[in-house]
């Protein structure tokens, strides 16, 4: 099966501006969102354009995934010109290579960080129930959300280290989507931990209920 080619998701061209790239992105994922009105929804066409931006909008993975695609179109030739079974079962080698490294670089230190934000939260609230307005308690609230807002950092940029393999867009996918409601949770927790205001509370407490749910959905994928 031919892996899906990031520049042709997005249909454009490999010399294309990093504004060209956005552009293109910001009309693709409009067109195929879920909400949208015309007949073109497509939920796995999304996870797709996602998947190639992730990559394509970041120049440092761009580059990568361009050395990456230079490497295959060599390897490809080879095979061409020699035609020996060897050649072709290497070519497989090396993607299986590919797809290996990236579950060790980058998901399974990233699941680990973020199995370790999602599951800590309840613990926190718990404690902080006993008296919102306990000046140690919302210290230490504080330092709680110090100590994610930390983890989660290391997460995304470990996560932005490595272009992830065709075959496992949909789990990076899920990832990014995890990561970004970790982010606007722990911004959520911020204003609560600033005003006291509950609405804040629930507020975060809901995207990190969703945040769950897409880190699960990132687990089956793999599994």
């Amino acid at each position: 099966m031919t892996e899906a080619n990031h520049y042709h998701t997005l249909k454009v061209n490999q010399n294309a501006s990093q504004a060209e790239i956005k552009q293109a992105y910001r009309r693709l994922a409009k067109m195929f969102h879920p909400d949208s009105s015309q007949e073109t929804d497509n939920h796995e066409e999304i996870i797709r354009i996602n998947a190639a931006y992730e990559v394509l909008g970041d120049i440092q993975n761009r580059q990568s995934y361009d050395r990456q695609l230079q490497l295959r179109s060599q390897s490809s030739q080879t095979v061409t010109v020699q035609q020996t079974p060897h050649k072709r079962r290497q070519t497989g080698k090396d993607v299986d290579e590919l797809v290996e490294e990236w579950l060790r670089l980058v998901y399974q230190p990233v699941n680990r960080i973020i199995k370790r934000i999602l599951s800590s939260l309840k613990a926190q609230i718990n404690k902080l129930a006993a008296d919102p307005f306990d000046d140690d308690l919302l210290a230490a609230f504080q330092e709680y959300l110090d100590d994610c807002r930390s983890e989660f950092k290391q997460a995304q940029t470990k996560f932005r280290s490595l272009p992830n393999p065709p075959s496992l867009a949909r789990t990076a996918a899920h990832i990014y989507y995890c990561l970004n409601q970790i982010n606007d949770g722990l911004d959520e927790l911020q204003y609560f931990a600033l005003n006291y205001d509950d609405s804040y509370l629930h507020a975060g407490q809901e995207m990190f209920r969703i945040a769950k749910q897409l880190h699960r959905e990132a687990q089956e994928s793999v599994n």
